[in-house]
């Protein structure tokens, strides 16, 4: 196939209707994250069974019919490490996309490596060695060079083979319903990561207090507007552990504020008086209107901590036995939730490991192991798995 780089609305409104009669088209973008208020999009690659195409979105006006292509339910896009390119579409259409597929998902369900790199995965279903040389180009910058296109582009030309081997393994091992749960779940994932305010974001909230944190959430939702309004990344305004500071600190003037270090940095310094009177802002709150304190996300005794290594070596087990990307199957955050919700009488929402393929794949032995119904011993030499377990 011939390489395109489309730089006018018209041909890239041929291409959307191309993709559009297909209904199957790999995807992937090149993007810069520090740029501006925003991650900015440096380019859009394209690959069907007929066209390899890139698309500047510098040149095109509206992207709109991409986007809209993006949340059908007819067209299916299948991307590598997907995360961003959701992102995007959540972003700039308010929607989750509707038919993605991830490849790095899906050789997670066929192996126990995850997450592989593209470069990996081609070699490893295709036979083909790939090699990347352009990691760190500006992306915004123009004109793109041939060796920038190339490799945008390899980036998409192999996504499509993939995914139909993919897809055939995972028909014949009935595991075609997992990997549709997983591609789901990562762009609900997204989604609900989008929902969340600024200061969520935030290590280290729990530990404040109401007053604290009423102080911390004035001054996110100023430095998010000041990054809106001079188009600059919210923490190259004020860094994360700055904001904590202030916020913990609470300082009336300016000179209280510049006995915190870097804060008489010239490009903070000079945005302090508005710091200080965002401060002063939250300080008049009245107490009954103050957030409530937060929760720590991985509030779990040391007991809990105990026990779900132990289940880890289970799940560890069964996905050496499956051939399961152990690192897809569960966290430890998923593992300690398992161990809460059954010691604490299995009250609340069903945790993941119990829920869809992983509860029928391993659901049933975590149970046992936290009952005390099974034990285990080291298996073998040669054995398949390291571990036995047996039942009572």
């Amino acid at each position: 196939m011939q390489p395109e780089l489309i730089e006018h609305q018209y041909d890239f409104l041929e291409l959307c209707e191309h993709i559009r009669e297909v209904g199957l088209v790999a995807f992937d973008t090149e993007f810069v994250s520090d740029a501006g208020y925003r991650s900015e999009l440096g380019l859009l690659q394209f690959a069907t069974r007929e066209r390899c195409a890139a698309v500047d979105p510098l040149a095109i006006p509206s992207l709109g019919a991409w986007w809209d292509l993006m949340t059908d339910d007819r067209t299916t896009v299948v991307v590598h490490g997907g995360q961003a390119e959701v992102r995007f579409c959540i972003q700039r259409s308010g929607q989750i996309p509707r038919r993605l597929v991830d490849i790095q998902i899906a050789e997670g369900l066929r192996c126990r490596s995850y997450p592989l790199s593209y470069n990996s995965i081609v070699e490893r279903v295709l036979g083909i060695a790939i090699h990347s040389n352009q990691t760190r180009s500006d992306w915004l910058r123009r004109p793109l060079t041939r060796e920038q296109l190339t490799y945008a582009l390899d980036d998409v030309s192999h996504v499509l083979s993939i995914w139909e081997s993919q897809s055939r393994w995972l028909q014949s091992q009935q595991r075609m319903s997992w990997a549709c749960a997983e591609f789901d779940r990562m762009c609900w994932d997204v989604w609900e990561d989008e929902q969340l305010e600024p200061w969520e974001r935030l290590s280290g909230v729990h530990r404040l207090s109401r007053r604290e944190l009423g102080a911390l959430q004035k001054l996110a939702a100023w430095r998010e507007e000041e990054g809106a309004a001079r188009n600059r990344a919210p923490r190259r305004i004020l860094r994360d552990d700055l904001l904590m500071d202030l916020a913990k600190r609470r300082p009336t003037t300016v000179q209280q504020a510049l006995a915190t270090r870097d804060l008489n940095r010239a490009e903070y310094k000079k945005l302090l008086p508005e710091m200080i009177r965002v401060i002063a802002e939250a300080g008049r709150i009245p107490e009954d209107l103050l957030p409530p304190r937060q929760r720590q996300r991985d509030d779990a005794s040391s007991d809990d901590q105990i026990i779900s290594r132990l289940l880890g070596l289970a799940l560890s087990n069964v996905c050496a036995e499956q051939d399961v990307a152990q690192a897809l199957a569960g966290t430890n955050r998923d593992l300690t939730e398992l161990v809460r919700y059954v010691r604490g009488g299995e009250r609340g929402e069903v945790p993941l490991l119990l829920r869809g393929w992983r509860g029928e794949m391993f659901g049933e032995l975590l149970r046992k192991v936290l009952d005390g119904r099974v034990h285990f011993r080291v298996a073998p030499e040669g054995a398949a798995t390291p571990l036995i377990f047996e039942d009572h």
